[in-house]
């Protein structure tokens, strides 16, 4: 049985198997989505069987189809490093560049970073990908990104991991607040404390300062961006705590105060994350040092606001 397959088919099937919708699928590749079910339903011809399960609303791989996807990620990724090994071989960083970054530092930090980034490597295409930590290094892991921009550790022993700077946690209170003494992590443990919905890093990391292993049982606690967190605790609802680079961003609009908590401040190591086996793990040492003078200059700038 000869095959004819081409590799545009095998990046159309990756992307409808890792979004599981055909729609969503051809945004992602920039193709119609009648074009992008020709092209499936083609390769399901050549192979003999069918790849997907099609409902009204998602597909799912059939049990041949997700032995098929794990080769067919094997052979994207193979193509994809040599496309990096070219790379690697210029002497400048040039060409697509995909980064992933956390929500709880991609509004406050990612800015300067692609502005400092442009003006060192004009010739860099950066892509960006804001998702949680988990969907990053399963996104990485499979080459669909470089390198991603994380709270350390991850512990992944396939990944190089460069811890860039570190980050405290402060207590965003009411204003009527402002006063009071701060209260130390048993004080919190008591207190309605508002945190990030499941999934999100930074939620496990204040839990853990607090010493909780869960969220107390109450309802209209969680929220899904450091803002609506900030925005609750305005109207009297609660605290939380915050990245201390989220302060100018998330602060200015509520009727919050923000005090620093006793020593051991609870604190983030920021860092970045790529495959051990990149080609172009130098040129991404590169781009470390750009986030960290990024994250340096922020917090320098910060600093001066507050007359620190």
């Amino acid at each position: 049985m000869t095959l004819n397959l081409t590799f545009k088919q095998l990046r159309y099937f990756e992307a409808v198997a890792a979004l599981g919708h055909f729609g969503r699928a051809a945004d992602s590749c920039s193709i119609s989505q009648p074009a992008i079910s020709v092209q499936i339903k083609e390769l399901e011809e050549s192979l003999g069987t069918p790849l997907f399960e099609r409902g009204a609303r998602h597909v799912r791989l059939t049990a041949f189809g997700e032995v098929f996807a794990e080769r067919v990620r094997a052979i994207l990724q193979s193509v994809d490093d040599l496309g990096d090994l070219a790379r690697a071989s210029n002497d400048g960083l040039v060409g697509k560049l995909r980064i992933g970054i956390i929500p709880t530092i991609a509004p406050y930090l990612l800015p300067r970073i692609i502005g400092n980034l442009s003006l060192a490597h004009a010739d860099l295409d950066i892509h960006i990908r804001e998702t949680l930590t988990d969907k990053l290094i399963k996104e990485l892991i499979e080459g669909r990104l470089d390198t991603a921009i994380v709270a350390l550790p991850i512990s992944e022993p396939s990944l190089t991991e460069i811890p860039l700077f570190e980050e405290n946690f402060v207590l965003v209170r009411s204003q009527e607040d402002a006063g009071k003494p701060v209260p130390n992590r048993e004080s919190l443990r008591e207190m309605r404390l508002l945190l990030l919905e499941e999934g999100h890093c930074f939620r496990d990391q204040a839990l853990s300062f607090c010493g909780l292993r869960s969220p107390l049982a109450r309802e209209g606690m969680d929220g899904s961006s450091l803002s609506t967190l900030v925005q609750m605790v305005g109207t009297g609802i609660g605290v939380t705590l915050i990245p201390e680079m989220a302060v100018p961003v998330e602060t200015k609009s509520a009727a919050v105060s923000i005090a620093s908590l006793n020593a051991p401040e609870p604190s983030r190591t920021i860092g970045m994350v790529w495959r051990k086996t990149s080609p172009l793990s130098a040129q991404l040492h590169q781009i470390s040092d750009v986030v960290q003078r990024s994250a340096e200059a922020l917090k320098t700038e910060q600093c001066k606001r507050s007359g620190g």
